[in-house]
């Protein structure tokens, strides 16, 4: 079945396997799954200063506030957690992103 929308939360559960379009151009196509598993959002809160952000160049999307450091990665999560973990946070979260936040940073 092919659906179209922009609802994709009312969706999330739902979708198996799924294509991101652009401008009319595939981006991406991919499992649910798989997808879930290879873009993670890390968040990793230090009790000096946080690392800087050009030590995570693969990457998708690095924001740093403070003593917390937030990344956004597209596969190679392993490797970056275990950099961040080198770095002896003292907290660090791991979690998948939802379909709609896969559909957004597949786009910018």
């Amino acid at each position: 079945m092919f659906v179209s929308t922009h609802l994709i939360s009312e969706f999330e559960g739902l979708i198996d396997r799924f294509t991101v379009l652009d401008q009319g151009k595939a981006v991406l196509t991919t499992d649910a799954d798989e997808a879930r598993s290879k873009f993670r959002r890390f968040r990793a809160e230090f009790a000096g200063e946080a690392p800087p952000e050009s030590e995570f160049p693969s990457a998708k999307s690095v924001r740093c506030q403070g003593r917390t450091l937030e990344l956004i990665v597209n596969g190679d999560g392993d490797a970056i957690l275990a950099g961040l973990r080198n770095r002896q946070p003292v907290q660090l979260v791991s979690e998948s992103l939802t379909l709609e936040e896969i559909f957004l940073h597949s786009v910018h």
